[in-house]
C-alpha cells in the first residue's frame, strides 16, 4: 500500500544538486486501474495502481504493485502509451525532526522537477507508514499548498494534456 501526500513548492532547497537524484521517464497505458511504465535510471518498472477509498485522512492511498522490465519489455509498452510521457529529475531529501523524547526521525522527500510539457512544475511528495502519520505530518518551510486533493496535479493527468 502507498500512502502519501503531495505539495507544490514554495522554495528549493539549498544545495539541491548535493542529493542523490535520477531522471524519470513514464507513460501510462490505461487510467482505470493505472497502468503506468517507467524508466528510472538504468531500471524499468510497469506499475499497477489502484485508488483506495478512505475517508479518514487527506492523503493519497494506493494498492500499488510494481514489476520489473526489461529494456526490450519498456519500449514495447512505452511505444502504446496514452498521452505524451512525463519527464522529470527525482531528488530525495531526507527531513530529519527531532521528537519530544530527543530522538530524531528521518521521513523522505522526492521532489520532481519537471521537464519539457511541464516545464517550471516542481511537485514533493512524502509517503508514510500509516494514515495516521500522514496526518500528523507537518510539512517543512519550503513546502507549498498541498495537493494531495487535487486531480490536476496526478502524473497520469499529467500524461494526458496537450502541449
Amino acid at each position: 500500500m502507498e500512502i502519501e501526500r503531495k505539495y507544490l513548492v514554495r522554495s528549493l532547497p539549498n544545495d539541491l544538486e548535493s542529493y542523490p537524484h535520477v531522471e524519470i521517464e513514464q507513460g501510462y497505458l490505461c487510467t482505470s486501474p493505472t497502468l503506468r511504465v517507467r524508466r528510472m535510471g538504468d531500471d524499468y518498472i510497469l506499475t499497477v495502481k489502484e485508488k483506495m477509498r478512505d475517508g479518514a485522512t487527506t492523503a493519497i492511498v494506493n494498492r500499488e504493485e510494481e514489476f520489473a522490465l526489461s529494456d526490450e519489455g519498456y519500449h514495447l509498452l512505452r511505444a502504446k502509451c496514452e498521452g505524451h510521457l512525463v519527464c522529470k529529475t527525482r531528488y530525495r531529501i531526507d527531513l530529519r525532526r527531532s521528537e519530544a523524547d530527543g530522538l530524531y526521525t528521518t521521513q523522505i522527500a522526492e521532489l520532481d522537477i519537471f521537464h519539457g510539457v511541464h516545464e517550471g512544475l516542481r511537485l514533493v511528495e512524502v509517503e508514510f507508514p500509516s494514515p495516521e502519520a500522514a496526518e500528523a505530518f507537518v510539512a517543512p518551510e519550503w513546502f507549498g499548498e498541498e495537493v494531495s486533493a487535487d486531480p490536476r496535479y496526478r502524473n497520469s493527468y499529467l500524461a494526458s494534456l496537450r502541449n
